[in-house]
């Protein structure tokens, strides 16, 4: 991770990112919840942009990975903003926006405040709304009352922290019960062994999309972060048909 470099907010705060410039839209990842730029997925995205000769940007939200910040201030409206801000300031052109779990959900975000400039998304399990469907009514009402919820942490020995911060502005962006202004074409990845994120979510979401260039691919022995590589080979399979298509429009 050599190439690491910093992309600084008006309010200082700092965000990590790697880019490298290339033919076509610049894919942009965004990793899911507690996750960054170093996992499998997105270094396997960046090392297949670098050999394809394609632009590609990683970044780490505030909290997260190389960046600066608290994670128990994280939320989506804050990293929805660091993601415009480091768009703007260091990709021409336009935008495939790829998100993971949560990032499926700020993709969503991300896509709509960038307007023509999105090219397509490409989601991985994406999550829209969890802050609703993900908890339980107990769990909710003391995230309400400004608790912490600690849940079991099934990819490492610490549990989970969901903040009353990030749970109250989860539940002001949620999108799924009315249709979602994005009319790029949309291919969306989903495992149907996801013990996290239900399947059904995709289905839902790919109803509540505008646009109707959707394609949803199912993965029946599929998990939550489908990086086997075999998924890994399906998600660069389906970056590459989307960017070729992109070029035939």
């Amino acid at each position: 991770m050599f190439d690491i470099k910093h992309h600084v907010l008006p309010d200082g705060r700092r965000i990590a990112y790697r880019h490298v410039r290339g033919t076509g839209p610049t894919v942009v990842f965004l990793p899911g919840y507690m996750s960054d730029m170093a996992g499998g997925k997105a270094t396997a995205l960046f090392d297949w942009a670098r050999e394809q000769g394609r632009a590609c940007l990683l970044l780490d939200y505030s909290g997260c990975g190389e960046s600066d910040g608290d994670f128990a201030d994280g939320a989506l409206s804050r990293w929805r903003e660091e993601v415009a801000s480091l768009v703007d300031a260091v990709v021409e052109g336009d935008v495939v926006i790829i998100g993971s779990s949560m990032g499926g959900w700020l993709m969503l975000l991300v896509g709509m405040a960038l307007g023509e400039r999105l090219a397509g998304i490409i989601g991985i399990a994406a999550a829209p709304d969890f802050t609703d469907w993900g908890y339980s009514d107990e769990q909710k009402a003391r995230m309400a009352a400004g608790e912490t919820v600690f849940e079991d942490n099934p990819y490492g020995p610490e549990p989970t922290p969901t903040h009353a911060g990030f749970f109250a502005d989860g539940q002001a962006h949620r999108l799924l019960g009315s249709e979602i202004a994005i009319d790029a074409p949309v291919r969306l990845l989903h495992g149907q062994r996801d013990s996290d994120v239900p399947w059904t979510v995709s289905q839902k979401l790919a109803a509540a999309l505008r646009s109707d260039a959707v394609q949803v691919t199912f993965v029946k022995d599929g998990d939550h972060r489908l990086s086997r590589p075999q998924d890994i080979a399906l998600l660069l399979r389906t970056v590459d048909g989307l960017l070729q298509d992109l070029e035939t429009l």
